[in-house]
C-alpha cells in the first residue's frame, strides 16, 4: 500500500506497532463511528513517541517522534491577551488570554496597566465573551459552549464570590447583544438548536431577543419574535425606548430595522421598504441625542462606509468619505464627543479617530505595529482601549487618552523562552494575473536567508469565504518558517472580503470554481519566483479553504505535492442538507440552493467528493467531531473515498471540538502531525 510520506524502516516498523495505540487503521477498511470513539490501548512497550491523547481519533498518522515534539514544542506557547470589556466605573479591564499550562482561553481580569491578570473562568471551554454589569460592575455574564458544539449558554457570575447561575435555555444557542443604557437589562437572541448533522428535521426558523435581568433571571421578557435567521442588535437608543437591528442575508446584503423594545413592533429602515437596492447596512451605536444612527453600508460604492442615518429625514450622510476602505467597529464615547473605528486598509486594520459632532478626523499619536482588532472607550473615564495583533507577537491590549495623545501599554504578550518575535519578518503583499485577467493579492511570507535556494511553498487558504488573510501574528507557522525554510503564502482569492462588494460575489453560485482558478494562477506565479519552488507545492485551508484544497487537489493534481483538509467542505449537497439550521438559508445564498435540480446538479460536479477520483496526492484531513458548521460527516465521508481509492490519506478527529481545535493540547497533536506532512510531502529526500 502506497504511504503518503517516505519512511524509514525503523520507523516503519514504530508505525506497525502503533497502530492500535493510535486508533490506526489500514487506509482500505474505514473503521465504524463506534470503533472510533473507543479508548485507544496503550502499546506494551512505550516507544519515544507522542500518543494521541483519548480524546483523539488518529487514524494513518505516522508516530510523532518526541524529538520533533522537543524541538517544535516552543512556537506552541505563544500567549496574547484579547480586549473584552471595561469595568464601568474603574480603570479595570476583562481580558480574554490562555494562562502557562492551561488548555484553553479563559476570562481574567486586570486592575490596571500591566498588572498581572487575576483569572476569573477555569473551564475545558474557552471563555471569550463577556460584560460587566453596566452599572456598578457588581458581576459579570458571559457566554460558553461545551466541546465546540457551538451552543452558547449565558451565565452571571458574582464577584468577588464567582458564584455562577445559568441564565438561558440549555436547548437553544444565545448570544449576548448588550445593556440597555439606564439599568441592568441585557438583550439576549436565541435561536432554537436542531442538531441536524444527526438527523433533525427542522424546516424554518426564527430567533427570539429576549430582556433578561440576570440578577432575577426567571422575569425575563420576550421583546420580539423574529423570522429567519441572521438578526443581530447593534446600539441601543440612549433612552432605552428603541434598538437598531441589522438583519444579515448574505454577505453582500443586509437591512437596518429599527425595533420599539416596549411594543415589540419592528420596521425596516434600510433598504427602503420595496426597494430594489442591493447593499450591506450594519447598525451602529446611536447619536447622543437619538436623533440619528451610525450605520456601516456599502451603498454609495464598493466599500463599507460610516454614515449617519437621520430618523427625521430617512436620509444617509458619509461622515468619512476620506477612508477608501471598508470600515467597522465603531465605538463613542458616553457624552457623544468622540467615535473611534477601525479602516482595513489593504489586509492591516487601522485605528481611526473622529470628533463626532464634525466628524472631522483627528490626529493619533503614533501607534504600536500591527493591526487593531478590537476598540472600545470607557463609560466614564476619558480612555479608549484597544489590541493589536503585529507580526511580531500576539494580541497585545493598550489604552489612549485622546486629549492627552498618549498610549499606554496594559498587557504583554509571552513569547516561550528560546524563540524572539522581534526577529519575525512582516510579509510582502504580492500580486498575479488570473485566468480572466483579474488581479489577485496575497501576504507571501519567506523564510530567513539562511534557507539557500529554491524554497518549498505552503499555500494557506482561510475561510469564509467572505473573510481575509490579513497581517497579523504567524503562531505555530512561524516554525514552518524560521526552521524547515517553508514559504507560506496566503492568498486572497475572489469571494474574500477587503476588495470591495464586486470582488465579494465574484465566486457566487456557479462560479465557485473560479477562485480555484485563482489559486491556478498562483501556481503560474510561483513558478516564476526565483525564491519559490513550484514542484513543492502543499495547500492547506480551514472550514472553506478546507474546500478549496480539496478542490484544488481534484483540479491541479499534478501541480501539488499534497494537500490538508481542516474542518472543510467535500459536498456542498450533504453539507447544505447538514449544516446546523440556524445557518442553512445563508449557506445557500453564497453556494447555492441545493433543493433546485438543476443547482443541485452543479453543486454536485463541483464537489471534492465527486471528483475525489482526480485526487492522487497524499492528503491530510482534520475535525471536531461536535462541529455544528462543517458537520464531521463531510470528512468522513472523504476520508472514506480516498480510502477506497487507496490514495494516502491521514484523518485526525478530537471528539471534544468542533469547528476547529480551541484545546491546546489537541491543536499540538495537529500542529506535530502538520510538521511530519509537510516534511513527508515537501521536504523528503
Amino acid at each position: 500500500m502506497k504511504r503518503a510520506c517516505a519512511l524509514t524502516p525503523a520507523l516503519c516498523s514504530a508505525l506497525l506497532v502503533l497502530l492500535a495505540a493510535c486508533g490506526s487503521r489500514p487506509t482500505s477498511a474505514p473503521p465504524s463511528v463506534a470503533a472510533a470513539a473507543s479508548a485507544p490501548a496503550r502499546p506494551a512497550a512505550p516507544l519515544d513517541v507522542l500518543l494521541p491523547n483519548p480524546n483523539l481519533l488518529a487514524q494513518g498518522i505516522p508516530p510523532i517522534p518526541m524529538s520533533l515534539v522537543r524541538q517544535a514544542e516552543k512556537y506552541t506557547d505563544f500567549r496574547g491577551h484579547s480586549f473584552v470589556d471595561w469595568h464601568p466605573t474603574k480603570r479595570e479591564m476583562l481580558v480574554s488570554h490562555r494562562a502557562a499550562g492551561a488548555s484553553t482561553v479563559q476570562l481574567f481580569r486586570i486592575t490596571q496597566p500591566m498588572a498581572a491578570p487575576e483569572p476569573l473562568t477555569d473551564f475545558a471551554d474557552p471563555v471569550r465573551s463577556a460584560r460587566y454589569e453596566p452599572r456598578k460592575g457588581e458581576y459579570i455574564v458571559f457566554e460558553r459552549g461545551s466541546s465546540g458544539n457551538e451552543a452558547d449558554q449565558v451565565y452571571r457570575m458574582d464577584l468577588p464570590s464567582k458564584k455562577l447561575t445559568l441564565l438561558t435555555d440549555p436547548d437553544q444557542r444565545h448570544d449576548m447583544q448588550g445593556w440597555l443604557n439606564r439599568s441592568s437589562q441585557m438583550l439576549v437572541m436565541s435561536v432554537p438548536l436542531d442538531k441536524t448533522a444527526v438527523g433533525g428535521t427542522r424546516a424554518t426558523i426564527s430567533q427570539t431577543l429576549k430582556l433578561i435581568d440576570p440578577r432575577s433571571p426567571k422575569t425575563a421578557r420576550t421583546v420580539a419574535v423574529l423570522p429567519g435567521g441572521g438578526w443581530f442588535a447593534g446600539g441601543v437608543s440612549w433612552d432605552d425606548t428603541q434598538v437598531a437591528l441589522t438583519r444579515y442575508l448574505s454577505a453582500g446584503e443586509s437591512q437596518l430595522w429599527l425595533l420599539n423594545l416596549a411594543t415589540g413592533k419592528n420596521r425596516q429602515l434600510l433598504p427602503a421598504p420595496g426597494s430594489n437596492t442591493r447593499a450591506t447596512h450594519f447598525a451602529g451605536e446611536f447619536k447622543r441625542d437619538d436623533s440619528g444612527i451610525y450605520v456601516y453600508s456599502d451603498r454609495d460604492g464598493e466599500f463599507r462606509e460610516l454614515m449617519l442615518y437621520r430618523f427625521a429625514t430617512g436620509l444617509m450622510t458619509p461622515l468619512a468619505r476620506q477612508v477608501t476602505w471598508d470600515m467597522s467597529g465603531g465605538t463613542v464615547t458616553e457624552d457623544g464627543s468622540l467615535y473611534a473605528a477601525q479602516a482595513n486598509v489593504d489586509g492591516r486594520d487601522e485605528l481611526r479617530l473622529f470628533d463626532a459632532r464634525s466628524f472631522k478626523e483627528l490626529p493619533l499619536p503614533r501607534l504600536p505595529a500591527g493591526s487593531v482588532t478590537s476598540s472600545r472607550f470607557h463609560r466614564k473615564l476619558p480612555a479608549l482601549a484597544f489590541a493589536v495583533n503585529g507580526t511580531q507577537g500576539p494580541n497585545q491590549i493598550f489604552s489612549l487618552d485622546p486629549a492627552q495623545g498618549t498610549v499606554e501599554q496594559w498587557t504583554q504578550a509571552l513569547a516561550p523562552p528560546g524563540v524572539d518575535p522581534r526577529a519575525f519578518a512582516d510579509p510582502q503583499i504580492v500580486r498575479w494575473n488570473s485566468f480572466d485577467g483579474r488581479s489577485i493579492s496575497g501576504l507571501l511570507n519567506l523564510p530567513p536567508e539562511r534557507f539557500a535556494g529554491k524554497r518549498p511553498v505552503l499555500v494557506q487558504i482561510h475561510g469564509g469565504p467572505e473573510a481575509q488573510a490579513k497581517m497579523g501574528f504567524m503562531g505555530r507557522y512561524q516554525y514552518f518558517l524560521d526552521e524547515l525554510g517553508i514559504a507560506v503564502i496566503e492568498p486572497n482569492v475572489r469571494g474574500s472580503s477587503g476588495y470591495g462588494k464586486t470582488f465579494m460575489t465574484l465566486d457566487n453560485g456557479r462560479l465557485r470554481e473560479d477562485s480555484v482558478k485563482d489559486i491556478g494562477a498562483l501556481l503560474d506565479w510561483i513558478a516564476t519566483q526565483p525564491r519559490l519552488d513550484a514542484s513543492r507545492v502543499v495547500v492547506s485551508g480551514g472550514s472553506y479553504g478546507g474546500y478549496m484544497s480539496l478542490a484544488v487537489a481534484t483540479n491541479y493534481p499534478d501541480r501539488i505535492a499534497g494537500a490538508i483538509d481542516v474542518v472543510g467542505i467535500s459536498s456542498f449537497v450533504t453539507f447544505l442538507q447538514n449544516t446546523e439550521s440556524y445557518r442553512r438559508d445563508l449557506r445557500r445564498v453564497e453556494y447555492g440552493d441545493e433543493r433546485d435540480p438543476a443547482m443541485r446538479s452543479f453543486l454536485d460536479s463541483i464537489s471534492p467528493l465527486t471528483n475525489a477520483g482526480k485526487i492522487t496526492q497524499p492528503l491530510f484531513v482534520v475535525q471536531g467531531k461536535n462541529d455544528p458548521r462543517v458537520p464531521y460527516t463531510e470528512a468522513e465521508q472523504i476520508v472514506a473515498r480516498l480510502r477506497e481509492q487507496r490514495t494516502p490519506v491521514w484523518y485526525l478527529r478530537a471528539e471534544n471540538e468542533g469547528h476547529g481545535f480551541a484545546r491546546k493540547e489537541n491543536a499540538d497533536f495537529q500542529f506535530y502531525a502538520t510538521v511530519m506532512f509537510l516534511q513527508a510531502t515537501l521536504l523528503k529526500p
